[in-house]
């Protein structure tokens, strides 16, 4: 048999190693990392704060924030502070939990788009069953579902890539611990296990994006006959972006874990990965909610009633 090193650490080779480039990269994701924070807390806080909001439609959005929060958070702060201190170094067990939870976050998240496809379908091809049929148990139901199949399939992902031998070296042509990178890695055929993990995922989210495309079928089919402008306007204004966001995921992510392999990464592999890890959290805010009139009213409402409590005060405590 032969003798394998031990890996302890992996070393993490995403992006240039030019002081300049770095500090760059710093910037760039500093900047999309506060867009995407900002604006998912916003939606949270939002949703929280105003009853008007308190739908099935603003339930998922806010727990697909809160998703998206820990989605960015998993990769982006560790790729920082990596290029801050010139460093690119990740302890073994801190790969174990970024992979665990980038997971985690990742399938929740789609899982959590679908069933948000599955109640603008009810909403617009089933109004009379909406309430019905989208009932506060049912929503809790269905998002805990999502969080749930999440937390499964990471910790079956995770299993199958940390049983593996790493006798490849520790060098993962990413910035962040993504199984594939990690893969090439692994001793010899041991790692066939988990690639069919991948495969069946795969299969089953791209069943899922099929759905989705039918039941938006179904949904313009349905808003195409909508007598008012205004009607067709406001649907199309739901659901266009749902589809954008839902596209943008499925198709980078599926062929950033399905493309063949290359001893070495390209600019393509980095580009797909910072589009499904990076760009998506931070797009969903943008595209489902800023764009939203009604989150757009909630919030107007909470900064002019902060300012009024605020001069209120200050009134108050001058006539003390």
């Amino acid at each position: 048999m032969s003798n394998h090193t031990t890996v302890t650490e992996f070393f993490l080779l995403g992006f240039s190693e030019v002081r300049e480039l770095q500090i760059l990269h710093v910037v760039l994701f500093l900047v999309i990392y506060l867009v995407a924070l900002t604006g998912n807390l916003l939606v949270i806080i939002v949703v929280v704060l105003d009853h008007h909001l308190h739908t099935p439609m603003y339930f998922f959005l806010m727990n697909l924030s809160i998703l998206d929060l820990g989605f960015i958070s998993v990769t982006v702060p560790k790729s920082m502070a990596n290029s801050l201190l010139n460093s690119k170094s990740i302890s073994y067990s801190g790969c174990i939990t970024q992979v665990f939870l980038f997971f985690f976050f990742a399938l929740s998240d789609f899982a959590l788009l679908t069933v948000m496809a599955y109640d603008r379908y009810v909403a617009i091809c089933k109004p009379l069953h909406y309430e019905t049929v989208m009932n506060r148990r049912a929503c809790v139901q269905m998002a805990a579902s999502a969080w749930v199949s999440g937390m499964l399939n990471s910790a079956l992902h995770t299993g199958n890539t940390f049983t593996l031998t790493f006798c490849g070296g520790n060098m993962v042509d990413q910035f962040f611990c993504e199984i594939p990178q990690l893969l090439k890695l692994a001793c010899s055929d041991s790692y066939l296990g988990e690639v069919g993990v991948i495969a069946l995922n795969a299969f089953l989210g791209l069943s899922c994006f099929v759905l989705i495309i039918v039941s938006y079928i179904q949904i313009f089919t349905t808003v195409l006959r909508i007598p008012s402008e205004q009607g067709r306007q406001k649907a199309f204004s739901t659901c266009l972006p749902h589809l954008i966001v839902v596209s943008l995921l499925v198709f980078t992510g599926t062929f950033a874990y399905l493309k063949p392999t290359s001893s070495s990464a390209s600019g393509l592999d980095l580009m797909l990965t910072v589009l499904y890890s990076v760009v998506h959290p931070m797009m969903n805010p943008i595209i489902y909610s800023m764009r939203n009139k009604e989150i757009k009213t909630a919030l107007k409402k909470l900064i002019y009633s902060e300012e009024f409590l605020d001069k209120n005060y200050g009134m108050s405590a001058t006539v003390t």
